[in-house]
């Protein structure tokens, strides 16, 4: 999942005698502009992509494009943050169908590696990257990952309930899988050879099941 991007097509089929209401007009344009500008930003980087190319791949005009999106900056930040929402919903499900004898420490290191290591992530980085020297863009990625950090954190206690007595790696567990898989999703942009990887990715969830599952 996620290792070259594509567009999603509509979950919802409308009748041919359905007429759109303008709600459902404006939901569908919001979501090619969304979806044009990850696409964006995975293959031009920050710097390239531009609001007139957006609108274009999105098959829009540059006027519909400000009517919902003023900004470079507001349209970025919300394709990203709409595309972690997304991941982390296939996060959900995926994780609420594993078999009752899966290993889920493990499984869900699988699951977020592959969130981690394509387009998602690649996207992110463009805007981190780009906000430590844009004073204008940097409170806005600011304000995202935190938002994200909190959903990450809510979710790991959701999928994982806080033990009666927790081991002392309990509750940062989550940060720490995230900082390495972003890691070793940074490592392939320069490293040529992958051969070290799944040793890592290993190693990772290993420290995951023993964080998780540890007493005090």
């Amino acid at each position: 999942m996620d290792q070259a991007y594509s567009r999603p097509m509509s979950t919802v089929a409308l009748s041919p005698k359905h007429r759109r209401t303008q709600e459902e007009r404006s939901a569908t344009t919001r979501a090619r502009l969304l979806d044009a500008t990850v696409e964006c930003l995975w293959e031009l980087g920050y710097a390239n992509t531009t609001t007139t190319e957006i609108a274009s791949r999105a098959g829009l005009s540059r006027g519909a494009q400000l009517h919902h999106f003023p900004t470079k900056i507001e349209l970025v930040t919300t394709a990203v943050e709409h595309l972690f929402a997304r991941r982390t919903e296939e996060f959900r499900v995926a994780f609420a169908h594993l078999s009752s004898g899966a290993d889920r420490p493990r499984a869900a290191i699988d699951l977020l590696w592959s969130m981690v290591s394509g387009p998602t992530f690649y996207a992110w980085l463009e805007l981190v990257v780009a906000a430590r020297t844009d004073a204008e863009l940097e409170p806005a990625v600011s304000a995202m990952a935190e938002r994200f950090a909190d959903t990450v954190q809510r979710t790991f206690y959701e999928l994982f309930p806080d033990p009666a007595t927790p081991g002392p790696f309990f509750d940062i567990a989550p940060q720490v899988a995230f900082a390495v898989l972003q890691g070793l999703a940074l490592d392939r942009i320069s490293m040529k050879s992958d051969s070290g990887l799944q040793a890592s990715l290993e190693l990772l969830k290993t420290l995951a099941s023993w964080a998780i599952t540890q007493r005090t």
